[in-house]
């Protein structure tokens, strides 16, 4: 009975996980105003090793529109400038031999739409996640009781509770995702 316990909590947690990689996910999704956040999964090759930016500069969120760039070692500048202009943020950045500049431009009402619809869709694949795990775990529970080593009230009472967990799981992620349509349609 203990190993069930462990490996229902575990699947609990592996659902929290998926939900908590959506939000990190939707954090990078541009929104027409500038975040450093833009900027997580930017890699620039400082001295032959991928390092992400935030490990090399500061990032800093000027206005609503405007990011800006500052590494600790200057010699790095360029390397950033590449990095960033092969990540295709939908803006072109500025160097001045300081600092980069990174002004972001509004987005079209097409674009604002496409971006809802990704979003839709990436939901839906963390919602399969959450729902599979949910399947796993309820495999194992079902093997169990089928092995005598719980019995049918206890197998109800984990099907509940497994049940519970998946959608309080998927009721984030739709409020994750309303939230996040909400930010991007709004001009």
């Amino acid at each position: 009975m203990e190993g069930i316990n462990e490996f229902i909590n575990k699947g609990k947690t592996e659902m929290t996980e998926h939900v908590a990689k959506l939000r990190k996910d939707l954090a990078t999704i541009r929104t027409g105003r500038a975040s450093a956040q833009l900027l997580e999964n930017v890699r620039v090759d400082y001295y032959g090793t991928p390092t992400p930016i935030k490990q090399m500069a500061l990032i800093n969120v000027l206005d609503a529109k405007t990011l800006e760039i500052q590494p600790w070692d200057i010699s790095s500048l360029n390397e950033i400038d590449k990095a960033l202009q092969k990540a295709d943020l939908g803006a072109s950045p500025v160097n001045d031999g300081k600092v980069i500049r990174i002004t972001l431009p509004s987005m079209t009402e097409d674009r604002r739409k496409m971006l809802a619809k990704n979003i839709a869709k990436m939901s839906e694949d963390f919602k399969v996640a959450v729902r599979n795990t949910r399947r796993d775990v309820l495999e194992k529970v079902k093997k169990a009781q089928k092995a005598g080593e719980i019995t049918e009230d206890d197998l109800k009472r984990y099907e509940a509770d497994v049940q519970k967990a998946t959608d309080a799981n998927i009721a984030q992620i739709d409020k994750l995702v309303e939230d996040k349509e909400a930010e991007i349609m709004k001009v």
